[in-house]
This record gives C-alpha cells, sequence and structure tokens, in this order.
C-alpha cells in the first residue's frame, strides 16, 4: 500500500531535482496541474498511469523508490555481473519464427514445478506462457 505522505515527499524530490514547477512537470508527462497539487497534498493516490508517465518521462527515477521508498534517487547504474548458468534444467531453444506459439512444458526448479512464465515488456505489454 502506498503511503500518500511519503509518496508526495518522494514526487517533490522528483520536481525539485529536475528544477520544475508543479506546473511545468505536469506539462512534461502529461497530466492536468491539479493532479499534480492533489497528489502533492496527499488527496489522492497516483494511478499507474501516472507512474508509468513519471518513469517514461523522467528514467533516473527507479520504480521502487518512487513507490516505496526502497532503492535511491537518482537511479544509480549497478555494475552488471555474468548471469549464473543453471546447468539442471536449460531453457528450451528459442522459436525461430516470431509468431511461432512457445510451449511450456512442466519443469522442475528446485523441487518445484514451473506451470507459468509471463514476460513483461518496457512498453507496458506482456506475454504469458501456460503450461498445456
Amino acid at each position: 500500500m502506498i503511503n500518500n505522505t511519503e509518496f508526495s515527499k518522494r514526487l517533490q524530490k522528483v520536481i525539485t531535482y529536475y528544477d520544475e514547477t508543479s506546473s511545468s512537470f505536469a506539462e512534461k508527462i502529461g497530466v492536468q496541474r491539479s493532479n499534480i497539487s492533489h497528489l502533492l497534498s496527499g488527496r489522492n493516490k497516483p494511478s499507474l498511469e501516472f507512474i508509468l508517465k513519471v518513469l517514461n518521462t523522467y528514467p533516473e527515477v527507479e520504480l521502487y523508490w518512487l513507490l516505496n521508498g526502497k532503492g535511491s534517487f537518482p537511479k544509480q547504474e549497478i555494475e552488471t555481473k555474468k548471469p549464473t548458468q543453471i546447468t539442471t534444467n536449460p531453457l528450451p531453444p528459442t522459436p525461430s519464427k516470431p509468431d511461432q506459439n512457445l510451449t511450456v512444458r512442466p519443469t522442475e526448479h528446485m523441487g518445484k514445478i514451473i506451470d507459468r512464465i509471463v514476460i513483461f515488456y518496457n512498453d507496458g505489454t506482456f506475454e504469458n506462457f501456460v503450461k498445456d
């Protein structure tokens, strides 16, 4: 659950960081000025659409920091580590055709059976792969 007071403080920090006014911030992310006013006063909670507009306009804002204060602002580059290879259950080969359906077969991982995989894309869409 989002704490309105704490969210308001983080939103104000974003606005101040970019040296914006509430009006210019609202204009840049494409919302009404009253929307920003209501969020800053703690009257309203942010909608998913509002959060996505902030994240798309200001990529330095970290989602978890904005929503619940965990993480950092501005977003800090994290050293990327080479992914650990899982040798017990290799992934099936990627389909050669983009429109080819991928069938997820039950696979055991750490004693549990995977029956669904969901892939989220940065444009807000997702794919859902369910065990037949």
